[in-house]
């Protein structure tokens, strides 16, 4: 399910009242490969509640350059939403996911493994609001970045 950030605070509290495990985990999600799905699986082995935040256009486009995001907010949010791993996806539209730690506050906040605490732009948020991080191993030779290049080196 897409929820607003202020759907996202009631539902947190329900979830906090039952006891239930929180985790968190973000990204662009242009174009969504088994690595995605290899990590929102790990992710949900860890907590109940497995929350998906996605980059904005604006924000993917801050990050990734002009030609990006080739898929539309809305549509990455949609198909992220649909994987069963996936129990709540929410758009946000910083650079960094700094303000969604600090509204979730998840039990767990999780990143693929090409980052390191010492790496990751929220950091400071991760270690203050005192989140267990759990990086979870890259699935070698697939990134998004890599086939978007296979893409436009194939002039389809």
């Amino acid at each position: 399910m897409i929820l607003k950030k202020s759907a996202l605070q009631k539902e947190i509290q329900k979830w906090r009242a039952a006891g239930q495990k929180i985790v968190l985990t973000n990204g662009c999600f242009d174009l969504i490969h088994v690595g995605h799905l290899r990590t929102f699986r790990e992710a949900k082995k860890l907590g109940d509640i497995l929350i998906v935040g996605i980059n904005s256009d604006q924000s993917v486009q801050s990050l990734k350059g002009p030609t990006r995001p080739i898929i539309s907010e809305n549509e990455r949010a949609e198909l992220v939403a649909a994987l069963k791993p996936v129990d709540h996806v929410i758009i946000f539209e910083e650079l960094n996911v700094s303000d969604l730690l600090e509204l979730v506050r998840p039990d767990y906040y999780v990143k693929g493994g090409d980052y390191s605490l010492e790496t990751l732009p929220e950091r400071d948020a991760i270690v203050r609001l005192n989140i267990k991080l759990k990086i979870i191993p890259l699935v070698q030779g697939i990134s998004t970045s890599e086939l978007v290049k296979k893409i436009r080196n194939a002039n389809i």
